[in-house]
Formats: C-alpha cells, sequence, structure tokens
C-alpha cells in the first residue's frame, strides 16, 4: 500500500480545532489529505468556549502530519459560513470533496453537571441551545456539501457521536437527544449516500484525553496515569482506560483508506471496536478497550483497585 494512500483526496473535518477534530484531521493529513480545517477558534477570534486552540495550530499539525491543512474559520449554525467554506472548496480544489467527517459539537458549555436535576443537567434555555449547535450545525453542514461530495462516487460521510448505542446511561436528556441523533443521521446516510456511490456511517471516541479533559483531572499528556490520586473518585479511575483523540483518528483513516469501507453503511463503530478490526494503536502503542472495559467494569460496579488495566489496555 502506498505511505500516503490518501494523496489526492480532500476532505472536510468540521468541530477540527481541538479534540476529536483535531486528532481525526491530523490522522487523515499523515495518509497525505488535503484537509479543510474548519472551527470558530481562530488567532484573531476566540469562540464562545474560550479555549486557546485554534484552526490554525490544527491546520499545521497536519502539514507537519504530512498532509496539506487549510484553515477555514466557519460557525456551523451560519449558513452564510457554511456557504462560504463551500466557495472556498470549489475555488481552491475545484469543488471536490471526498471525506466529510462531521464532527462539529460545542455543547459542553450548556451541560450544568451542579445541576440538582439529574434529568436535565441544564436549564431550558441551556438545553435548546445545545440542540441547535449539536444537531442544527450537524444538518446545516450535511445539507450545504453533500452535494459536492456526491457528485462522484466514492465519498464517505461520518458523523461523529458519543456512545455506539442508544441506551440511556444518566448523561441528561438533552446531551442524549443530541447524540443518539447524530447516531440516527449516520444510518440514514447509510441508506442514502448508497444511492450515489458513497457510504455514511457514525463513530464514536472512547473515554477520551482531549485537552479539557485532561484539564478537568489536572493532569497532562505525560501525567494522565495520575488522575486516580489527583481526583480520587470512580470517574477518574476509569480515566485510565483513556484514549487521545488521535485513536479514534487513526480508526477514521482506516476507514477512509478502506476498499470495503460499504460493509459499515449506516452502523455506529466505535474507536475500540475499529481498534479490533484494523489493530492499530494509540500514539503510545496501546490499544485501549473502551467498550470492554465499559462492559466487564463500569456497568458490574467492579472494584476498579481489583483490576489489571493492562488487560484492557
Amino acid at each position: 500500500m502506498s505511505e500516503k494512500p490518501l494523496q489526492g483526496k480532500v476532505a472536510v473535518v468540521t468541530g477540527a480545532t481541538r479534540g476529536c477534530g483535531r486528532g481525526i484531521a491530523v490522522e487523515l493529513g499523515a495518509l497525505g489529505a488535503t484537509v479543510f480545517v474548519t472551527g470558530r477558534s481562530t488567532r484573531e477570534q476566540a469562540s464562545a468556549i474560550g479555549r486557546p486552540e485554534t484552526i490554525e495550530e490544527t491546520a499545521e499539525l497536519v502539514d507537519q502530519a504530512g498532509g496539506r491543512g487549510i484553515p477555514v474559520r466557519c460557525d456551523f449554525t451560519d449558513v452564510s459560513d457554511v456557504d462560504g467554506l463551500r466557495k472556498r472548496i470549489e475555488s481552491e480544489v475545484d469543488g471536490r470533496l471526498d471525506i466529510l467527517v462531521d464532527d462539529v459539537w460545542g455543547g459542553d458549555r450548556f451541560v450544568d453537571w451542579t445541576s440538582p436535576d439529574p434529568t436535565w443537567w441544564t436549564t431550558l434555555d441551556d438545553a435548546l441551545a445545545m440542540v441547535h449547535n449539536g444537531i442544527d450545525s450537524h444538518l446545516i453542514a450535511l445539507h450545504r456539501l453533500l452535494p459536492l461530495l456526491t457528485a462522484r462516487p466514492g465519498g464517505l460521510v461520518i458523523e461523529v457521536t458519543d456512545g455506539d448505542n442508544d441506551d440511556y446511561v444518566g448523561t441528561g436528556i438533552p446531551y442524549f437527544v443530541v447524540k443518539s441523533t447524530i447516531r440516527a443521521l449516520g444510518r440514514a446516510l447509510g441508506v442514502e449516500l448508497a444511492k450515489h456511490g458513497c457510504v455514511g456511517l457514525t463513530v464514536t471516541p472512547g473515554f477520551l484525553r482531549s485537552e479539557a479533559m485532561l484539564e478537568h483531572f489536572n493532569v497532562t499528556e505525560e501525567t494522565w496515569r495520575d488522575a486516580p490520586k489527583v481526583a480520587p473518585s470512580e470517574h477518574a479511575q476509569d480515566y485510565v482506560l483513556s484514549e487521545t483523540p488521535r485513536y479514534v483518528g487513526r480508526g477514521i483513516a482506516a476507514l477512509a483508506t478502506d476498499p470495503d469501507v460499504k460493509r459499515f453503511a449506516g452502523r455506529t463503530l466505535a474507536s475500540w471496536t475499529l481498534m479490533r478490526e484494523y489493530g492499530f494503536t494509540d500514539v503510545d502503542g496501546s490499544q485501549p478497550d473502551w467498550g470492554r472495559w465499559f462492559a466487564e467494569v463500569v456497568e458490574p460496579g467492579v472494584d476498579r483497585s481489583s483490576v489489571d488495566y493492562e488487560e484492557y489496555r
């Protein structure tokens, strides 16, 4: 296989400023893709989230990995912004779009995890804002960009969600509505895109070592295994089974280079199921299996101190 199997391919990654989006963009770049790195945070203008990561940084990481990163500021809740992105694609790469990874989210700031109401975790206004950021943004991206992708057969659309099934695990109703809707979009895309010789599906990461989550546990990428000591809770103990954003990125890169990817059309796949399918590792050489950990340890409530973490990595 070519060292750069995505050379000549064009991808758009929405929500590529940080987290999964950044990891996915970099891994597609590592295989030679031209990646439109889209999001709201730039060096000149921070988004409402207020974090320091920018789309320019992600684009530079794509370049360093071996691809071509093109940063484009885009608010996917704003149709005119997405129209502007489409025009950039049309003018800079002749309208070619081979891979669309729809990772935009921006809803974390609307979740109040300290809320006394364990059903909603948020006010009604914040619930509606979460739905707007997490669902409307995906519909707008698809409406404006799918005509480019379906112009030729072989295109791939991947919706990014949280969780590989529709079981409710107590994340609050608005959050659940958003993430289950994204899985439903993947199922629908699996059917509709097949009519154009393209493939649609959904992917989820496991317990993510994003920039924000590392800060939440007061650890770094070098010290994340110390999370149980820094924040002694079951949640922190489970963080020892976390994965970098590059892990799910490698799974998506594997899908993008799989000549028989259509066999997964409409399905929701996880970083751990993709790892089992393709055999890739995380950046540290490990293979964290959050799905197995959740099923064998978290759900049955096993005492974490009695478990050998390495059996799940």
